[in-house]
């Protein structure tokens, strides 16, 4: 419900109330930079480097099971190969060992 006004005045207190409103004139080219600015957010960041582009690429749904495929594969294969030097290098010493045993040591 609405209160009346018991102030006889209220009313012409209310119009020059808003007659003394001041709006404040926007900056030129107000509407050209607010759109340039919606378009700048809008717009995909770049990424900072190779790298960040890289893990962007990667990090995609639609690659990163093929991503993380492929490290995997990697991985087995560099374990796989460090493994058979680990083991090239114990058998050159045993052999080394049972040839010269003092000789070497």
């Amino acid at each position: 419900m609405k209160e009346t006004d018991s102030h006889p005045d209220a009313a012409k207190l209310s119009a020059l109330l808003r007659e003394a409103r001041v709006s404040p004139a926007l900056p030129s080219r107000f509407q050209q930079n607010v759109w340039r600015r919606i378009e700048d957010a809008e717009a995909p960041a770049k990424p900072a480097s190779w790298l960040d582009a890289l893990a962007a690429l990667i990090l995609q749904p639609r690659l990163a099971l093929t991503a993380s495929a492929v490290l995997l594969v990697a991985g087995i294969f560099l374990g796989i190969r460090q493994g058979e030097q680990a083991a090239r290098q114990e058998a050159q010493a045993h052999y080394l060992a049972a040839v010269a045993p003092n000789s070497l040591r």
